[in-house]
């Protein structure tokens, strides 16, 4: 019988809509296979076993009795701790919440229900999403298959981390300064970070507002894209979310699947080829770039000179909306609290509380933005930051007069080490610095896999104009159909 752990989403959702398998039996696959591997991966925080079995039940009956099932029905799909479910712990990747069970869905989750996928459990992070490797994740790092040995990108390395040891095979991850795409680049699968207000962060929770994006994972771009599909649009619950249809990324994605960009434009982001990327990571690059020139691409350079400000200016932003976000952990209302034994203050028990709490790279974090924010402070950092950003916007703007859509590495090495930059958080930070941009600008970007580095995957980036997220799912189809998809050393 065919190992359905390693089929993809398209070719799961079609056993299942023909009646050749039942959700429950792909569920139970997927379930066997975390149980097999799971031990030495640690992308899952917690497996939600009574749960899928009943929502791939659910599937099963809907098809039974003739109804017209979604593209994705039966599907199972694996959602980063930082989203909401109701009554499915909830951590966050942090102490502070350990053991929470919320009272609603967020609205990625919902839209997951709503389409009859089956939400497998909850994935590993870096603390509050705070990280580049998923070593910050307060219940032990996770580990990539393709090297037990070495990080899987964070903060969303257990949603990236689940997909290469087929252990789902679509997962949902969020992306603030390049936590979707990074650990798609280390691991060999596709991150997608949608444009921010394309997907709805109702449930999610916050760590930088104004950055925050939901998004999917995949091993394929056309699994993606569809998965895409299915979270994204408006949310009136949302503030920030865009009142507009999503783009047909999957129409896109068939599309760029048939190999040919004739007509399409790509600028090489000139400031992203220069030092500071390993000679590996460069060479399967610019192979990839070769690649979508032989199907039609035009290839020219083009300059951001401001996106070198992108890295300073994002840690500045950044923190000042986590010390804001954060205040609301207290150990008053829900999660941890510490020293409430009625001879303390409230002062007293809340510093015990977040002291107790908090992982040292989320105190790093509220620190440096509550400094940023401070009085006398505020317009010599965080009101700089903000005109940094408005002129990496410019950067966007112009460079998208002239060219479709940006490449570059997603990441300038590959998969480090783990415990190798967790004493230097400026190296750490130094993994998110071609993703960053996208975020303070607000458009889409997705990473797909473009060839190997010492054995270790390279992801190739494709940036787009703000809902323009079909443009980049056309590219990076037409990528993986002529470099194709990479797999993992078996565990």
């Amino acid at each position: 019988m065919t190992d359905l752990t390693k089929l993809t989403a398209v070719e799961i959702a079609g056993l299942v809509a023909s009646g050749e398998t039942s959700a429950v039996e792909v569920t139970q696959a997927h379930l066997d296979r975390i149980g097999a591997v799971d031990d030495r991966v640690h992308a899952f925080l917690h497996v939600d076993t009574e749960g899928a079995l009943a929502a791939a039940r659910a599937v099963d009956e809907r098809r039974a009795a003739g109804e017209e099932l979604g593209p994705l029905a039966g599907v199972p799909v694996a959602v980063k701790d930082v989203l909401t479910t109701k009554g499915v712990p909830t951590t966050v990747g942090s102490k502070i919440l350990e053991g929470w069970r919320p009272p609603y869905d967020s609205t990625i989750v919902e839209r997951l229900r709503d389409a009859g996928t089956v939400m497998l459990g909850k994935t590993n992070m870096d603390e509050f999403a705070m990280g580049s490797s998923t070593e910050y994740s307060a219940y032990g790092p996770t580990r990539n298959p393709w090297d037990l040995e070495r990080i899987p990108g964070g903060s969303g390395g257990g949603s990236a981390a689940a997909l290469a040891a087929y252990e789902a095979p679509l997962s949902i991850g969020s992306d603030t300064g390049g936590s979707i795409r990074q650990p798609g680049a280390v691991t060999g699968t596709v991150g997608a970070k949608p444009t921010y207000g394309g997907t709805s962060r109702y449930g999610l929770v916050a760590f930088s507002s104004s950055l925050d994006t939901p998004g999917p994972c995949a091993r394929t771009v056309l699994d993606a894209a569809l998965l895409h599909q299915v979270i994204g649009g408006h949310d009136p619950r949302d503030s920030t979310s865009i009142p507009a249809p999503v783009p047909d990324v999957v129409a896109a994605a068939r599309l760029g699947a048939t190999g040919d960009l004739t007509g399409v434009k790509l600028g090489v982001v000139t400031e992203f080829t220069g030092e500071g990327a390993e000679p590996g990571v460069m060479a399967a690059f610019r192979d990839a770039a070769e690649a979508l020139a032989k199907v039609g691409a035009e290839i020219v350079e083009v300059s951001c000179p401001n996106f070198k400000y992108a890295l300073p200016a994002y840690y500045l932003i950044a923190p000042s909306e986590c010390s804001s976000n954060l205040a609301r952990f207290d150990g008053v209302r829900f999660g941890l609290r510490v020293g409430d034994d009625g001879n303390r203050s409230l002062e007293e028990v809340m510093s015990l509380t977040r002291e107790a709490g908090f992982g040292p790279e989320v105190k790093r974090r509220i620190m440096l933005g509550t400094y940023a924010l401070s009085s006398g402070y505020y317009d010599a950092y965080y009101g700089q930051a903000q005109k940094v950003r408005t002129l990496i916007t410019r950067d966007f703007t112009s460079a998208f007069e002239q060219v479709d859509a940006l490449i570059s590495p997603t990441t300038p090495f590959v998969a480090f080490p783990i415990g190798s930059r967790t004493a230097d958080p400026y190296q750490m930070y130094l993994a998110d610095l071609f993703t960053i941009p996208t975020n303070l600008y607000g458009g889409p970007a997705i990473s797909v896999p473009c060839g190997l580095s010492d054995g270790l995957p390279v992801g190739f980036q494709i940036m787009a104009p703000t809902m323009a997220d079909d443009r980049m799912y056309r590219v990076a189809a037409a990528l993986e159909n002529a470099v194709g998809t990479l797999t993992p050393p078996a565990l």
